[in-house]
């Protein structure tokens, strides 16, 4: 599983810099702009608590809630990145504004994601 989360790390990161790149270079419209920014600065964030997740789990063998910890967090972070920085992206495309919906969800990803690394630190 670990490596499903480092996969999502290097593509989520290598959009968020794309993304990053044309907010900064090739996009006019400051919303537009604005949209690309915010999802790529999620999206790398995230993608760098994976890869530093999957070293943590690979630091030690997890012991069983601490790997149920770390396999949320991990799904968590993922779903998040899709769905956060992800409908940013679309919006950011042109997709309607509907997509915009999907965003929140991905927030609480990102939050409980967050919440399940916490949790680790209770487990030895």
């Amino acid at each position: 599983m670990m490596r499903v989360f480092l996969g999502v790390a290097g593509i989520g990161g290598m959009i968020s810099v794309i993304a990053g790149a044309m907010a900064a270079h090739s996009v006019a419209d400051p919303k537009v702009a604005e949209l690309l920014r915010t999802g790529a600065l999620y999206g790398m964030v995230h993608a760098v608590a994976l890869v530093a997740l999957v070293a943590l789990v690979g630091a030690g063998s997890p012991q069983p809630p601490r790997s149920i910890s770390a396999l949320i967090a991990g799904w968590a972070f993922t779903a998040g990145i899709v769905m956060f920085s992800g409908s940013l992206f679309a919006l950011a495309a042109g997709s309607a504004r509907w997509v915009g919906i999907v965003t929140p969800f991905g927030g609480v990803g990102f939050i409980l994601g967050w919440a399940a690394i916490g949790a680790l630190a209770f487990w030895r």
